[in-house]
């Protein structure tokens, strides 16, 4: 039997098949941004190469980093990845409770994520085709 707290964050009415549009490609990338970010401390060694090779490409040289700025870089980006893995939660979770912002902060996310070819292009596309729905669009209207 359902709790009146989580009968009171659902909105009226079953969930539109194509809502899974939005929510499975939030997933799909909550998780893989999870994982980029346990493999975060071991990426420590391989900046340093990452800017050797930038460099070469490039024709420029570009100086090595040391180990205090290697780490400034990796506390970084460890913040923001945790961002965006609390953003991506968020969204989903407002988008299924029927919440308007998680409809449309999902759609700032898709299109954002067609820049990130090829994964991310297919799931921008799939995200705004159920961004878009009219039951869903309905769906999301508190």
């Amino acid at each position: 039997m359902d709790s009146p707290l989580s009968q009171k964050s659902l909105p009226n009415g079953p969930r539109p098949p194509r809502l899974a549009f939005v929510t499975v490609p939030l997933l799909i990338s909550l998780f893989y941004n999870a994982l980029s970010l346990l493999t975060l401390p071991f990426l420590g060694d391989s900046v340093n190469t990452l800017l050797a090779d930038m460099g070469q490409a490039t024709g420029q040289a570009i100086a090595p980093l040391d180990a205090e700025q290697i780490t400034v870089v990796l506390w970084t980006s460890f913040v923001l990845l945790s961002g965006i893995i609390l953003l991506l939660y968020f969204t989903r979770r407002g988008v299924l409770e029927g919440r308007a912002w998680g409809r449309v902060a999902s759609m700032v996310i898709a299109v954002l994520s067609l820049l990130a070819f090829p994964l991310g292009t297919v799931l921008g596309v799939v995200m705004l085709i159920g961004a878009f729905d009219r039951e869903v669009q309905a769906y999301t209207q508190r």
